[in-house]
């Protein structure tokens, strides 16, 4: 990849049509991610990804399975598309010199992808994870709320009274830029960093080595399923090793919490409730739903990058003459 010359539009199309693809086929997973890895010891709606999917089609309808997709869909095109672009670009200029990358190259190359990157993902994981943790949240409260009922100490009629009010991604982002300007976007950055920088300097390099098994020769693409498998496994490695953050920056994002749930003033103070209360555990909640989402994702969209879906699009356009 290094020695041809990079095409940024085709990237840049590349990536988004990857991530559309991706995002529509994983999106239940990455709901039932969010939800595992905010519930806290105190009150526990879900005890694995498939009773978590199972309970949010009994309670919100299938539908209720892409609730923040909205958000995911709009944002992922620029999201996957800076991220490859940027790899790629730093990639280029790394070899500059004509030689192989090394690996040290390669991880730089990808520690400046996963910068890039945040600048779109951070927006996008916060407004993202406010509308799929509410369902979890709401359903917290109406079975508190039935407790609350049968018990002969408390008032009858409680379980009525709590009735979930649905907001929309506009709806989140005017009240966060109205109360506390574009900062209220971005809060969680630096846990959003974390984890996206160390994420790409082990997917990049990682692919990268992967997929040239599967070359016959140092110009040869790979074969399709090569460059899928690669993209699979690498994802899935990923996901896995920076998955303690990833805990960690959702639980920074999230705005509302359940009963009985704590907060979090930082990084350090989130990392260090998580392990006093819940265990070091808790930091690889939902790791398997996280490697599950990845995996199929970026085998997806190395799939797409590397059999150049948009430069077949960009050849069909008629070029200006002069």
């Amino acid at each position: 990849m290094a020695d041809k010359q990079i095409s940024l539009p085709a990237k840049l199309i590349n990536g988004g049509i990857a991530g559309l693809i991706g995002v529509t086929c994983v999106f239940p997973i990455d709901l039932a991610k969010t939800r595992l890895q905010n519930q806290q010891n105190g009150q526990r709606m879900y005890t694995s990804m498939s009773d978590c999917l199972v309970k949010t089609i009994r309670s919100e309808g299938y539908f209720g399975m892409y609730r923040g997709a909205a958000v995911n869909l709009t944002l992922v095109t620029p999201e996957k598309a800076i991220k490859l672009a940027a790899n790629d670009f730093f990639r280029h200029h790394l070899s500059k010199d004509g030689k192989k990358l090394t690996l040290l190259k390669e991880m730089l190359a990808g520690c400046g992808a996963g910068t890039c990157q945040v600048i779109v993902t951070t927006p996008m994981e916060m407004l993202k994870i406010q509308l799929q943790d509410a369902g979890r949240i709401a359903a917290q409260k109406k079975l508190m709320a039935a407790q609350a009922q049968l018990s002969p100490s408390t008032g009858a009629g409680a379980a009525e009274s709590v009735v979930e009010t649905r907001t929309t991604a506009m709806q989140i982002t005017r009240e966060l830029l109205r109360n506390k300007g574009i900062a209220g976007l971005y809060k969680g950055l630096g846990a959003t960093i974390l984890r996206d920088v160390p994420f790409s300097i082990v997917y990049f390099p990682l692919f990268a080595n992967l997929n040239k098994l599967g070359q016959k020769n140092p110009d040869a693409k790979a074969p399709f399923y090569v460059s899928f498998l690669s993209g699979c496994l690498a994802g899935s490695t990923a996901a896995v090793a920076v998955n303690p953050c990833d805990v960690i920056k959702t639980r920074l994002q999230s705005l509302q919490r359940g009963i009985n749930e704590d907060t979090y003033s930082g990084i350090t103070d989130c990392a260090r409730k998580i392990w006093k209360k819940e265990g070091p555990t808790a930091f690889f909640k939902g790791a398997y739903c996280r490697a599950l989402v990845i995996a199929p994702l970026f085998g997806i969209a190395q799939v797409v990058y590397f059999i150049g879906i948009a430069e077949f699009i960009l050849d069909m356009i008629p070029k200006r003459r002069d």
